[in-house]
C-alpha cells in the first residue's frame, strides 16, 4: 500500500470518529452540550429531618434527569456552608441550589459563581443582598403564616367565643427572611383579635425583634417558654402559642409539661408548628401539639429540578411570582407552592396515604 493511500485512509478514519463523537447525546441537557452537568446542592443542616428529605429528594429528581449531584449539609455553620459552596464552584458545578443558613452571608460566593457562569437557585430561603440569584423556589411563606394564624383562630373559636384568651408568640430565626413572612402572615390574622382584647399577650412581647428564635433552636424556645410561664403565668393559663416550626413546638411543649400542662385538669394550649416532622406528628397523636403546616418537600424538589432543567436548556423557566421576593438588590423570579394545614383529623391523608411517611414511622 502506498504512503499516499495510507494517509488518505487515516484521514477518513479520523473524520468518521469526529462525526460519531459529535452525534453522541450529552447527559443532563440537549444533545451536543458536552459532558454531564453537575448540580451542587447546599443544605443548611441535618438537625431537621425536613432538610435531609429535601436534599435526598433533589438528588433523586436531578439524577433521574441525567444530572450529576453534589449534596452537602453545612451543620448550621456559616463558614462551613461558605467553604462547601466555594468548593462546589471549584469542582465545576454548573448549578448551585442553596438553602442558606443566613441568606445575607454568601454575597462574595455568589459573585464567584456568577463569574464562573453558574446558575444559582435560592431554595426555600431567600438569598439576599446579591444580584447573582437567578431564581427562587419556595412555598407561599406569607400564606404559611396565614395558615398558622387561622389555626389559632379555629382552635380557640375566636370568631364565636367571648374570650379573652392568653397567647404567647414565637418567631423564627432573624437571619432567615422566611421567618418574617411567617410572622407577618400569622399576625395578619391574629392582630385584630389582639387589638380588640380578645387575645392578650401577657408578656407584652410582640414583634420579631422580641420573639425571634436564633437558628430555629428548640432548646432556646424551651428556655424562653419556661421564662414566660414563670414570669407571667403563675396564676393564669396560656391558651395558645404561635410557634412557626415543629422543632420549636417540641421545646415549647416540654416547658409546658414541666409545669403541669397536658393533664385533664390543665389541657395543652393550642400550639402550631411547621414542617410536619415526625416528633410533632407523634405529639399531635398524643394530644400535645394541635397543628402543623405541611410543605411537601418532594414537590419542591421536583419544581426546583424543573426550573434548573429549563434554564440550562434555554427554555422558559416556570415561575409564578415576580413581585414578592425583593432581596434588597432585585426582585427574584420565584415559584411558590401551596402549603397545607395538618391536624389530628387529616394527618393520615396528607402524610401516610401520600407516602411521605409510613404508618410505622408515626407509632
Amino acid at each position: 500500500m502506498s504512503k499516499k493511500l495510507l494517509y488518505n485512509l487515516l484521514a477518513v478514519l479520523v473524520l468518521v470518529s469526529l462525526v460519531l463523537a459529535g452525534c453522541a447525546p450529552a447527559a443532563g441537557g440537549d444533545a451536543g452540550e458536552g459532558e454531564t452537568k453537575l448540580v451542587g446542592i447546599s443544605m443548611p443542616t441535618k438537625t431537621s429531618t425536613r432538610w435531609i428529605s429535601d436534599g435526598e429528594s433533589m438528588v433523586k429528581e436531578f439524577e433521574a434527569m441525567g444530572y450529576d449531584t453534589d449534596l452537602q449539609f453545612a451543620d448550621d455553620d456559616i463558614p462551613n456552608q461558605l467553604a462547601q459552596i466555594e468548593n462546589m464552584i471549584t469542582k465545576g458545578a454548573d448549578v448551585l441550589v442553596i438553602a442558606a443558613i443566613d441568606g445575607s452571608t454568601l454575597t462574595d460566593a455568589l459573585a464567584k459563581a456568577k463569574e464562573a457562569g453558574v446558575l444559582v437557585i435560592a431554595y426555600d430561603r431567600l438569598l439576599v443582598n446579591s444580584e447573582n440569584v437567578d431564581y427562587y423556589a419556595t412555598f407561599d411563606n406569607f400564606g404559611v403564616g396565614v395558615i398558622m394564624g387561622s389555626q389559632i383562630e379555629e382552635g380557640l373559636d375566636l370568631k364565636n367565643a367571648e374570650g379573652p384568651f392568653n397567647i404567647e408568640l414565637f418567631g423564627g430565626s432573624p437571619d432567615d427572611t422566611n421567618a418574617f413572612y411567617f410572622y407577618d402572615g400569622a399576625m395578619s390574622v391574629l392582630q385584630p383579635y389582639i387589638d380588640s382584647g380578645k387575645l392578650v399577650v401577657q408578656s407584652g412581647q410582640t414583634g420579631m425583634d422580641k420573639v425571634s428564635t436564633l437558628r430555629w433552636d428548640g432548646i432556646v424556645a424551651q428556655a424562653r417558654m419556661e421564662n414566660l410561664l414563670s414570669a407571667y403565668y403563675t396564676d393564669k393559663r396560656v391558651d395558645a402559642v404561635l410557634s412557626p416550626y415543629d422543632g420549636l413546638s417540641i421545646g415549647i411543649i416540654s416547658a409546658l409539661k414541666s409545669v403541669g400542662y397536658g393533664t385533664a385538669d390543665q389541657p395543652m394550649p393550642v400550639i402550631t408548628g411547621q414542617d410536619a416532622e415526625i416528633a410533632s406528628i407523634k405529639a399531635m397523636i398524643a394530644g400535645e401539639q394541635t397543628y402543623t403546616v405541611f410543605k411537601d418537600t418532594r414537590e419542591l424538589a421536583k419544581q426546583t429540578a424543573a426550573m434548573v432543567d429549563a434554564a440550562l436548556k434555554g427554555q422558559e423557566v416556570p415561575i409564578n411570582d415576580t413581585e414578592t421576593y425583593d432581596n434588597g438588590v432585585k426582585v427574584v423570579p420565584s415559584y411558590l407552592l401551596t402549603p397545607s394545614s395538618v391536624d389530628i383529623t387529616n394527618y393520615e391523608k396528607y402524610l401516610v396515604e401520600s407516602g411521605y411517611y409510613t404508618a410505622d414511622q408515626l407509632k
